[in-house]
């Protein structure tokens, strides 16, 4: 989150989540008692900024006495750990305890508030959360004491009476912690010390409580020892008769690892940080869970990472398949696993108890005081893993699984590693290691399309370099030729990636995922592979699924958590290409073509209805594009107002593109075209004009199939707004005409006015204001005639820019103002702002240079507030022209730089003329 007084805002709502507060005291915390003159429209630019990042305005609701941060329930740390500590005090068993505040206290994660230090508010909040974690150590401390624990808990109480010198209950729990592991004399010293540093420091004696404790420990006190029913450390007797060697059972390193710098470097990071501090609590060795896909290279990772830092663990290193995702048996049972480590350590059989507990309980008093690697590889669930973890503090597990193991980052305080799909960069490392630098240089772009059909997939990498090594005379081209063409037939796209056995066929691999799924989840992993890319949201996947949302959305966490999803953003799920190539196989072999075409249908609906409603949104004078009900089954999402609409084409943008070209190929024209149209408005005002050409041609093609004269004259009617945007204005006016054509076959009127204004728009951009003046005439006729007044105010406002661009200058001041009038009446924003650009046009051609700039002003605050770049460089540019002419070279340099910049991040034709502009003030 960019910006202290965001940060600070945000921090303040979190801090009373679900609880209004009142814009007064939001002011005070967040500029910290000094605000300035402006802080009121300053928060309210900062609460939308929020509301962006937290999915839309429904995140942030204002309520009689304030804003509220509408959160779910324990959605945040701190309520979370609340509700732990809150349990762990009703609770009357010290093991129950141990689990929830351990639950508790994993939620901090250094400093509360940290990067926000110097706001006093937010200063004493952080003194407070910080109290409230000490609190939770004590209390996790005695229930620890309460089970017999002393001997462990000695480190982390001494490294706690270290940073609070003078808390007296700390050293309370050291004094007695010490007494019941038969150090008395360190007992006794640790008073002394205490005693010492009150008197010199504060003056002062230590409180009764420690006093009368000292005493008791100096009588060794009965009521000092330790619980009775807790039982002391294992002792197995003779378990070793002689020495063994410390165990090596890591496999071999693959060969040729390439890429993961960043996993590894946090699996350094977490190494070192154990070491520095003692594994921070002690009793709880680091734990890093590696998770990701099937074939992303968990165990090459876990594997290269562990023979690496052998050297580190000089008391050996285990390891176990546990085989939670396999073809071949079943998963390895704890018991079993717990077994071949005593083995390893050399425990005689004779010296190994029959119950598992037990057995448990013998391993982790061989581990206790040893420096061991624990690689558990390929685990099925947390429940596999729970008993398979060390309670040593020197030792360091670490874990890999397709599934993300949530529980055991939670309750145990698993460090997260997950893997993505390589780099391109690091896919070619891969490459060069099994196949040599020479190899890829001879044809690198050939090289670029075997990864990208690879999907940067470790796994399928390492089979086709597998491939290429044993054909060292065929070219990559070859290869790359055979992935082509596999998968132009969806039934043999996944033929060449089999390596020979299961543990290297890209089908068995994805297949063991595959098979621990719910039905559910299953079959919604099926539907999407019929979603045209390249993500979507769970609403999405509700209408591709035929469910409601809240159903689905459990299932994507399953696909999520199983690493057959993954979420590209808040929100946002996707699978790589092989995998969706996996599921669209599945699909075709297990579910009913007519029901995939329904899902289809559903799919294409949901987007071209809540496209539909959304270009209104953006547009309230657009006329709907279908009247037809959306499929059943299919869920458009309702959208409320400009922002949020705008904010849901920017994020489907490339979904929409991608769903018209499907729908095109899949035989949907009616709604290929009508689903182009609905982005129209959207594509052309925000610039994304190559992207308009590209889908109103697919519309073109679409409704030509059907010899649909509708669809084909607003595919014209596009096609024309894109060529003109990008230059070609001759045949932008060739396409107007003949939308104009099929729209007077049609008799829609609208269409026509709608048409003859654009074709006057671009005669104008030719600087044909003449000819483009009887078509604007024409235009307001219609308009006139329909009593459609959003185009009547439109019809004005062209007469009058072509009347002042003709000399026309004080009878275009009364087009133009008729023209805002009714703008600012019907309450569109956008056309209001070219309203006033024209205005501000028509005041500096009369030579008020005064008015024209506080016209232009005003149409640049109302592009800024829709968003608009191109129309705010336009303004901009007119602005600089108005500020040049009135003799402010300054201000006229400054508007024509932002306008320049505006247009070189747009990669528009007019920063050539902008540029001129510039050069000429020098």
């Amino acid at each position: 989150m960019p910006g202290l007084r965001r940060k600070a805002l945000l921090a303040a709502l979190a801090l009373h989540a679900g609880d209004a507060v009142h814009s007064d005291l939001l002011i005070e915390i967040v500029w910290d008692g000094t605000p300035p003159a402006t802080a009121k429209n300053s928060l309210q630019r900062h609460i939308s900024y929020l509301r962006g990042v937290l999915g839309g305005r429904a995140a942030i609701t204002v309520r009689p006495h304030g804003y509220v941060l509408d959160l779910a329930e324990e959605a945040t740390d701190l309520h979370l750990a609340q509700r732990l500590i809150g349990e762990s005090r009703q609770s009357g068993d010290p093991a129950e305890r141990v689990v929830a505040l351990r639950a508790a206290l994993a939620l901090w994660r250094g400093r509360p508030l940290a990067d926000l230090v110097g706001l006093r508010w937010l200063d004493e909040q952080a003194e407070r959360l910080a109290g409230l974690e000490l609190s939770a150590r004590e209390a996790l401390t005695d229930a620890r004491l309460a089970l017999g624990e002393h001997a462990s808990l000695v480190p982390e109480l001494a490294r706690l009476a270290a940073e609070h010198p003078y808390h007296e209950q700390i050293h309370h729990r050291l004094m007695l912690a010490l007494y019941r592991d038969g150090r008395q004399v360190d007992a006794l010293a640790a008073y002394q010390r205490l005693r010492t540093a009150l008197a010199t420091e504060l003056g002062v004696d230590p409180g009764p409580a420690l006093r009368q404790l000292h005493a008791a420990i100096l009588r060794q006190d009965a009521d000092l020892a330790p619980p009775a029913a807790v039982c002391g450390p294992i002792r197995v007797a003779g378990a070793v008769s002689h020495p063994a060697p410390p165990p090596a059972q890591l496999p071999v390193a693959v060969r040729g690892f390439a890429g993961r710098r960043p996993e590894l470097a946090r699996l350094d990071a977490l190494l070192r940080s154990a070491r520095a501090s003692r594994a921070g609590q002690p009793g709880t060795p680091p734990i890093a869970v590696v998770s990701g896909t099937a074939g992303v290279g968990k165990t090459a990772l876990a594997v290269h990472w562990a023979h690496r830092m052998a050297g580190e663990f000089p008391d050996g290193q285990l390891y176990v398949d546990l085989r939670g995702f396999a073809d071949h048996g079943c998963p390895v049972d704890p018991a079993t696993a717990i077994r071949g480590f005593l083995d390893a350590f050399g425990v005689p059989a004779q010296r190994i108890p029959v119950e598992p507990t037990a057995q448990a309980g013998l391993y982790r008093s061989l581990l206790a005081g040893r420096r061991v690697l624990v690689v558990l590889d390929n685990a099925r669930d947390v429940a596999q893993v729970r008993p398979l973890l060390p309670a040593a503090p020197g030792c360091l597990v670490l874990v890999t699984s397709r599934d993300q193991l949530t529980p055991l980052v939670v309750s145990e305080g698993g460090h997260p590693v997950t893997l993505d799909l390589l780099s391109t960069r690091e896919s070619r490392e891969l490459l060069a290691g099994r196949l040599g630098a020479n190899r890829l240089a001879t044809d690198p772009g050939g090289v670029d399309e075997l990864i990208a059909r690879c999907a940067r997939l470790p796994l399928a990498l390492a089979i086709v370099a597998a491939r290429a090594v044993t054909r060292p005379d065929f070219p990559l081209a070859t290869l790359t030729a055979e992935l082509r063409h596999a998968a132009d037939v969806p039934a043999a796209a996944l033929d060449p990636f089999d390596g020979g056995d299961v543990a290297t066929d890209i089908r068995a691999v994805f297949s063991w995922s595959y098979r621990t799924l719910t039905g559910e989840a299953a079959r919604l992993l099926r539907l999407l592979s019929l979603h045209s890319g390249p993500d979507l949201t769970a609403s999405a996947a509700a209408s591709l699924a035929g469910r409601s949302t809240t159903s689905v959305r459990p299932l994507l966490t399953e696909l999520t958590r199983a690493h057959l999803l993954g979420e590209s953003a808040p929100g946002r799920y996707a699978c790589h290409d092989l995998l969706a190539r996996y599921a669209a196989e599945l699909a075709h072999d297990h579910d009913d073509p007519g029901a995939q075409r329904r899902a289809r249908r559903r799919m294409l609906d949901h987007y071209l209805h809540t496209a539909d409603g959304a270009a209104r949104l953006l547009d309230p004078h657009r006329d709907p594009i279908t009247d037809s009900a959306p499929e059943p089954g299919a869920a458009p999402v309702v959208l409320a107002c400009y922002e949020e609409a705008l904010a849901w084409f920017r994020a489907e943008k490339a979904v929409l593109l991608a769903a018209v070209g499907q729908a095109v190929r899949t035989g949907a024209d009616r709604r290929a075209w009508q689903l182009a149209w609905t982005l129209l408005d959207f594509l052309d005002v925000h610039a994304y004009w190559h992207d308009l050409a590209a889908v109103q041609d697919l519309a073109m093609t679409a409704a030509r199939r059907l010899h649909d004269r509708r669809g084909l004259a607003h595919a014209h009617w596009g096609l024309a707004r894109a060529r003109a945007k990008l230059g070609d204005n001759e045949d932008a006016r060739r396409h107007f005409e003949r939308a104009l054509a099929r729209f007077e076959q049609t008799g829609d009127r609208t269409g026509q006015a709608h048409t003859r204004l654009n074709l006057a728009w671009v005669l104008d951009r030719q600087g044909r204001y003449a000819e483009a003046l009887p078509q604007a005439r024409q235009a307001l006729a219609l308009y006139q005639a329909l009593g459609h007044v959003a185009g009547q105010a439109d019809g004005l406002n062209a007469i009058g820019w072509y009347l002042t661009h003709l000399g026309e200058h004080r009878q275009a001041l009364g087009y133009c103002r008729r023209a805002l009038v009714l703008h600012e009446r019907t309450g569109d924003r956008r056309r209001a702002a070219q309203a006033w650009d024209s205005l501000g046009h028509v005041h500096l051609d009369l030579g008020d240079h005064v008015r024209a700039t506080e016209c232009f002003r005003s149409a640049l605050a109302l592009t800024r507030e829709l968003s608009i770049r191109y129309d705010e460089s336009i303004v901009l540019t007119h602005l600089g022209s108005a500020r040049r002419a009135a003799g402010d070279r300054v201000g006229a340099r400054a508007a024509w730089r932002e306008a320049l910049a505006i247009l070189e991040q747009l990669d528009h034709p007019d920063a050539g003329a902008v540029r001129g502009q510039l050069a000429q003030l020098l």
